[in-house]
């Protein structure tokens, strides 16, 4: 047990945080003051994971376990391991970073915005942290309110078409997997996932459990073709949504493939194994060649996150160890430099009011340290060496082409795609003559400035020495692998499953 209630703390703070807000009155900086002390306090909290996490440990750490409902044996449930702990990091410097960014781009309901991004940062961390199943679906379930809040209101003119949207594509996939939950709750007794993972279930039920939860996750991820709500949630967002769906959100997804598809249903991973990395396949490609055709700035990097999460689905279900720990990595890059991206299209966004591609042009005359920046994060995206985009994207197609060769080379195809992509779309809008509609735009102030350089620094860290980083994976990466390969292989066919499946159920 911990002797201190770290993730807790980390968790309710900002809940705690967001119900203060109530108390104080309506003055906007002292509203935007309070919440940055907020999440930077978060962040101090979170960061004794950083520096006492055992990375020759495999199991959680941080735990915490209390009964929570005695008859139907729920716990207060939560830990870490070496799959989750960066995300929670992450989370708490992105929520810094979306205050500082949010400060003269919301004006209106301004303690309300604050409240849904604190609420929302609480509930992203319970998602990484909770241990029992239960829990896990209450958070899960909770962050969506809060963010649909953000989109919903604080977003652009079509903002309810893409909250609708993105409310029932999350929801449709969170009742198959809330269906998945509660049979794996009668067959096994237990919401616990340590309880869970050492339960044997047959390949039969494993099949039927891992495309239950496939329905959430691939939502969630987003994995073709049920990626469609992702561009306009992203276009209609104000820039901290954009930051959190693009940083964390969309992290959830490939994180419950690990967390649950894995570990509870490896025979069915296993068996799975190639149609995920044919749909990995065509989110990659598919995703990079829609970017091309794109004129709209948000949505162009929507569109590539389907492609590098198509990535960080490969990397999963190559089921190889260097290329697990690639996607982990690339989940965390992925959530710099597009979170990152997206920050940088929201301060000229504050400019113009205009996200078309066309309204910009020399930017790179006009604004000269903000195109620094940006064509950092370019080449992060593109994967440049010395950047952290890199690192993620070699150890995924390393590990792949270890596993199915045909995968890796397809896959790698993306690599020149997205250069293609992220490259013209730099020269469209920092090079060629100056439009007349960005002369005399300011350069980054102060505060931007601020909200930028850290993830410019993690871009260069992660690219240049990322083993801090891969050291707190090997071993929870190894273990998970492990208990992959050893659980066999399925004794039947897929065709066999489902033709006995239907049988149960229309008995002849």
């Amino acid at each position: 047990m911990a002797t201190f209630p770290w993730l807790s703390l980390i968790i309710w703070l900002p809940i705690l945080g967001a119900l203060a807000l109530l108390l104080l009155p309506r003055r906007d900086g002292l509203i935007r003051r309070f919440t940055l002390g907020v999440a930077v306090a978060d962040f101090l909290v979170a960061l004794p994971l950083f520096f006492s996490f055992d990375k020759s440990f495999a199991g959680m750490q941080f735990v915490e376990r209390h009964l929570w409902i005695k008859a139907w044996n729920i716990s207060y449930f939560l830990g870490v391991d070496g799959i989750s702990v960066l995300f929670v990091l992450l989370s708490t410097i992105l929520t810094i970073l979306c205050v500082l960014i949010s400060w003269e781009a919301v004006t209106e309901k301004v303690r309300e915005f604050h409240m849904a991004l604190l609420l929302t940062s609480a509930t992203m961390t319970g998602v990484f942290c909770a241990l029992d199943l239960f829990l896990f679906y209450i958070f899960w379930e909770a962050m969506l309110v809060p963010m649909y809040l953000i989109i919903g209101i604080w977003g652009g003119p079509r903002r309810l078409y893409a909250t609708v949207k993105f409310f029932f594509y999350t929801l449709v996939g969170s009742i198959l997997m809330l269906a998945g939950i509660i049979f794996l709750y009668l067959k096994t007794g237990s919401f616990a996932l340590p309880e869970i993972v050492r339960t044997s279930l047959p390949y039969v039920y494993q099949f039927w459990l891992f495309w239950a939860f496939f329905a959430a996750f691939a939502v969630k991820v987003p994995m073709w073709p049920v990626h469609t709500w992702l561009p306009d949630a992203h276009t209609e967002a104000p820039t901290a949504g954009s930051v959190i769906l693009a940083g964390i959100l969309i992290k959830m997804g490939a994180y419950g493939f690990l967390r649950f598809s894995l570990s509870f249903m490896p025979l069915a991973a296993k068996a799975m194994m190639v149609p995920m990395l044919v749909l990995s396949v065509i989110a990659i490609i598919y995703g990079g060649i829609i970017c091309l055709a794109q004129v709209d700035l948000k949505r162009l990097i929507a569109y590539s996150s389907v492609s590098h999460m198509g990535f960080v689905t490969l990397g999963i279900f190559s089921l190889e160890a260097n290329a697990v720990e690639g996607a982990i990595l690339q989940m965390i890059n992925h959530g710099i430099v597009t979170g990152a991206l997206f920050m940088c299209v929201g301060v000229v966004y504050d400019r113009t009011h205009s996200r078309l591609i066309k309204d910009y042009g020399g930017l790179a005359t006009v604004m000269p340290i903000y195109a620094a920046f940006f064509l950092v994060f370019t080449l992060a995206a593109v994967g440049l060496p010395g950047t952290n985009g890199f690192v993620g994207e070699f150890l995924i197609l390393l590990g792949t082409f270890a596993s199915k060769k045909w995968a890796a080379l397809l896959g790698a195809s993306g690599l020149i795609i997205g250069a293609a992509y992220m490259l013209w779309l730099y020269q469209r809008v920092f090079f060629e003559e100056i439009n007349p509609k960005v002369k005399g735009l300011k350069d980054l102030d102060f505060r931007e400035t601020l909200a930028l350089v850290p993830l410019l620094l993690l871009v260069l860290l992660i690219g240049c020495y990322p083993t801090p980083f891969l050291g707190f994976m090997h071993q929870s990466v190894a273990a998970l692998m492990d208990h992959v390969h050893q659980a066999g292989v399925p004794a039947i066919s897929i065709t066999q499953l489902i033709k006995e499946s239907l049988h149960v159920v229309i008995p002849s």
